[in-house]
């Protein structure tokens, strides 16, 4: 079974000598196919190609890639590896019904690392969830994602929640294979736990900065009894964007020595928003208390506040494109491990788009549109 999968899986985790391969069609070429050998029509490796470019150029659903596919002209179907046939060579697109096929059955968690990126030497890394509410069937729970995100914007990989269980229990088996030597991972309230807390300091070599809320309750009190008043290690930044202003009060102190424990805590900080709406004028506060093992020279107030800012911003940069842009919420893809798997083609064109410049990526969408069978193609670096 693979280490991400919630189902029967076909492989292992890919290995680093896997991930690191450099073109996107060598590194699809080391999954396995799930099919029988007998009727093969076209190479797995080509029908993953052609989701990839097909999402990219802003196909939603399965059958907007077969679409896509049917409609590529002889040179696109020969660049993605499609397979001549017959004494004039022509080429075959594969049919939506192979596409459906092989992206509810290849495996979600192998696809998910090969087209993720490499995280060692990122600074930052910010792990959070999201639920593709479409994936519902009957009375069974929709799909649950996990992902993580480099401060860069791009998706590291991806791994379903298995039913019954929590984000606690799959963000080890999501980030086992990566090397986060001296990376800081920043989670919400939901991984703050002394579990997580070992596993990031102690098997991966990170660092963690995590939110505590009242559902950790001791915590909680001894962070919110702390003198706060006194302390001058302190930072303040102001914005003004959508329509709201904010300004944001960050002070920390070292509580090597605070009880309750957590493993390797060192610094703890507070941070106050204060946020204004223009229109209205109407004034809303908040604090938000946050923990880490990183040092006050490691970490200033002003960088423990930019960490916790940057993984609230997972929601705009990730989920809220994908809901938004790619219909992720209203995608009637539920069999199988096809919620999974268009879930990470999806993620795959957001970062594909954001290292060609585009930070807004509907304005990427559209230019993709105007050439849909050669612009991915160049993107994705596929010759």
């Amino acid at each position: 079974m693979c280490r991400q999968s919630a189902t029967v899986c076909l492989i292992k985790s890919p290995t680093d000598v896997q991930r690191a391969v450099g073109g996107i069609a060598e590194r699809l070429a080391s999954l396995p196919d799930p099919r029988a050998r007998r009727g093969r029509r076209h190479p797995l490796t080509t029908v993953l190609l052609t989701c990839c470019c097909a999402v990219l150029a802003g196909a939603r659903s399965i059958r907007a890639i077969g679409q896509w596919a049917r409609n590529a002209p002889q040179e696109t179907l020969a660049r993605l590896g499609a397979t001549a046939r017959g004494p004039l060579g022509v080429r075959r697109a594969p049919s939506t019904t192979t596409v459906q096929r092989l992206l509810t059955t290849v495996c979600p968690g192998g696809l998910a690392d090969l087209l993720g990126c490499d995280p060692a030497g990122a600074d930052h890394l910010a792990v959070d969830g999201k639920t593709a509410k479409g994936s519902r069937i009957g009375t069974a729970s929709a799909a649950h994602l996990i992902s993580a995100l480099t401060g860069a914007g791009h998706v590291v990989s991806q791994a379903r929640v298995p039913d019954k269980t929590t984000e606690v229990t799959a963000l080890p088996h999501l980030l086992a294979p990566f090397d986060l030597a001296g990376v800081t991972v920043t989670a919400d309230a939901l991984h703050t736990n002394a579990g997580e807390a070992r596993f990031l300091v102690e098997d991966k070599r990170a660092h963690y900065v995590l939110v505590v809320k009242r559902n950790q309750k001791t915590l909680f009190n001894a962070l919110r009894a702390l003198p706060w008043t006194t302390v001058r290690a302190e930072h303040v930044s102001r914005d003004r964007a959508h329509g709201r202003s904010e300004t944001r009060t960050v002070r920390a102190l070292t509580v090597t020595d605070l009880d309750p424990g957590f493993p390797y805590l060192v610094q703890a900080a507070r941070i106050h928003r204060w946020r204004r709406v223009e229109a209205n004028g109407k004034v809303s506060r908040e604090t938000v208390y946050v923990i880490t093992d990183l040092t006050s020279r490691q970490a200033s107030p002003a960088r423990i506040g930019q960490l916790a800012c940057d993984h609230w911003t997972i929601e705009n940069r990730e989920h809220y494109v994908r809901d938004v842009t790619f219909g992720e919420d209203t995608s009637r893809v539920r069999t199988g491990c096809g919620p999974e798997n268009m879930a990470t083609f999806r993620n795959l064109a957001i970062g594909t788009l954001r290292e060609a410049g585009y930070r807004y990526i509907p304005d990427g969408l559209r230019d993709v549109s105007y050439r849909p069978f050669t612009h991915p193609l160049e993107l994705l670096g596929i010759s």
